[in-house]
């Protein structure tokens, strides 16, 4: 079982006969004030004296094991482990990926892909989470993943994985922004017939603006951007509720269980359901609850960051894995009109829509844009984070100005350079063929994300595993546990990495008569560009002055 260690200073003690002689001195000066009353304020006060020094404590413990790892403190650690938890957790963001990729599961798959794909994959991931919680309590640093496998392997291995984890930071900003958008602009288009997500340049531009204002935010709100975590956890909690209750109680008609757990549905074209449409119908649980490593990229900026950040991951994956699955179960159990949802290739909005009055319709379809924008504000910050890092080791183009902090001690220039990334790689969602609800560029964005994020999550996993029983572990551990939990890890990775750059339609089969390249799943290629951009990078000149963590102290 995962190891926990609270730090806890002795209490002062104070002696009866002096608190006595205290309150005989105030009663003398004529003021009346009860007994108890003085006790609770002394102690409240001792209290408060005492939660100080614990945290100073803490903090100049934070900052030698940091200082151990090689770096100085630069960032001001006000982050608590709730708000560590909560930037994992917002990322994930049940109400932006079971809503913006519901269709992926729909379409390849059904409510099987849903009901029993959901459950099943999340525990997956939860034992991923779990192999690099105990990474992390070992290694706290900003770096996060690419440090660890520069630590377990070789400077080749920190750098492939600090380049898969960067695209797949860079492409949750891309698939969390430009789905938002294309929610926004529907939800505009119930009013205003002039919006239309067939219009690709107006659903473009609105993810510019939010792309723009996620990075505002973090540039100019840093002071509050933790306290923003926090209160889009509370959200999701309200507003999951909000949304279960509505879909439980509010439509006429209800599907049955039976319907819900049997069902297979395949709107892709492909003939293979078991083994090649359902597969990508795990998109959704895969990209959904993905991001988690951002407790590990703001560990720097939190107390007790070897306790704090490990929960941080682990936690966010297991309260999203139930949430979720109660949230899409309630969705799959409204969506009674099949035939209009399979018209419009399973986007979610019609499931409300054919199953609620259009206010409440309307009413879930905020309560999701909410989460989904303070999702992209919490993928702008983790992703800031690791380019501010890996750009710190001098890994990235341009570093010496994107390892820039301001005056609020806050990573600005690497926020800004993350989503000029993200908004290049979402250019092909500006072409898609006539009549498209989602493009293909959404979901090989969403595909990119994963296969970056998983497979560099993947890379030190599997070295911790390599290593065996010489890695020092953290204060929060597998124990033995390790031994069969990163092989399950590593493996589940490469498979749905695989998969997840497959066609996802005939007609994006290069050489299939119906082919175009509106229809293209570019991941592998884009995939192709970063890993063999950085490897041609590596033996060109990179080998020999990487050579892992740069000092700065």
């Amino acid at each position: 079982m995962p190891l926990s260690t609270n730090f806890s200073p002795q209490t002062p003690k104070i002696k009866p006969k002096i608190l006595s002689k205290s309150l005989s001195f105030v009663h003398n000066l004529g003021v009346r004030i009860p007994t108890k009353r003085v006790v609770v304020m002394v102690m409240t006060a001792l209290g408060g004296t005492r939660s100080m020094a614990a945290n100073t404590a803490q903090h100049a413990d934070d900052e030698r094991r940091l200082a151990e790892l090689g770096y100085k403190q630069q960032f001001e650690r006000k982050w608590s482990g709730f708000s560590n938890f909560a930037v994992s957790f917002s990322i994930i963001s049940i109400l932006s990926g079971c809503f913006t990729t519901f269709s992926q599961a729909w379409n390849n798959g059904g409510p099987v892909a849903i009901s029993i794909g959901w459950p099943i994959i999340a525990s997956l991931i939860l034992i991923i989470g779990f192999c690099m919680a105990e990474l992390v309590s070992a290694m706290p640093t900003a770096g996060g993943i690419y440090y660890w496998s520069l630590k377990l392997g070789k400077p080749v291995h920190g750098w492939l994985t600090g380049w898969l984890n960067l695209v797949g930071l860079v492409a949750v900003i891309a698939g969390v922004d430009y789905g938002f958008a294309t929610f926004f602009t529907f939800t505009v288009s119930l009013f205003n017939p002039a919006w239309s997500i067939e219009n690709l340049s107006l659903v473009f531009i609105v993810f510019l603006v939010t792309v723009i204002t996620h990075v505002m935010i973090n540039v100019f709100g840093a002071k509050i951007i933790h306290w923003m975590q926090n209160v889009n956890v509370y959200w999701h909690v309200v507003g999951v509720a909000a949304i279960v209750l509505i879909l439980v109680f509010i439509p006429e008609q209800h599907q049955s269980l039976e319907w819900m757990f049997t069902t297979q549905i395949n709107n892709s074209g492909w003939t293979s359901y078991w083994f090649y449409v359902l597969p990508l119908g795990f998109l959704l649980t895969q990209y959904t609850i993905t991001g988690f490593d951002a407790s590990a990229h703001v560990s720097e900026e939190t107390s007790n960051a070897s306790i704090a950040a490990a929960k941080g991951i682990w936690q966010s994956i297991f309260y999203a894995g139930i949430g979720g699955w109660i949230l899409l179960l309630s969705m799959l159990y409204a969506a009674t009109n099949v035939e209009e949802i399979n018209k419009n290739f399973g986007f979610s909005p019609i499931v409300l829509l054919t199953s609620l009055p259009q206010n409440f319709a309307v009413t879930v379809l905020v309560i999701s844009l909410v989460g989904q924008y303070l999702c992209g504000m919490s993928c702008v910050t983790a992703a800031s984070r690791m380019l501010f890092a890996f750009s710190r080791d001098g890994a990235v183009p341009g570093s010496n100005w994107l390892k820039k902090v301001d005056g609020n001690k806050n990573p600005s220039n690497a926020a800004v350079g993350a989503a000029a990334a993200a908004i290049v790689l979402t250019l092909p969602a500006l072409y898609a063929p006539e009549g498209t609800v989602v493009p293909v560029a959404f979901f090989a964005v969403t595909s990119v994300t994963v296969i970056g994020l998983f497979v560099s999550f993947a890379i030190p996993i599997y070295l911790r595993w390599r290593m065996g029983d010489k890695f020092k572990q953290g204060p929060w551990n597998l124990g033995n546990k390790w031994k069969w939990m990163a092989p399950i890890a590593v493996l589940e990775i490469a498979i749905i990495s695989i998969y997840f750059m497959l066609p996802t339609t005939p007609a994006g089969m290069p050489g299939n008569e119906n082919f175009t390249w509106l229809a293209f799943q570019y991941s592998p290629v884009a995939m192709l560009i970063v890993i063999g951009g950085a490897m041609i990078w590596w033996f060109a000149g990179a080998r020999k002055w990487f050579k892992g963590p740069k000092s700065d102290l």
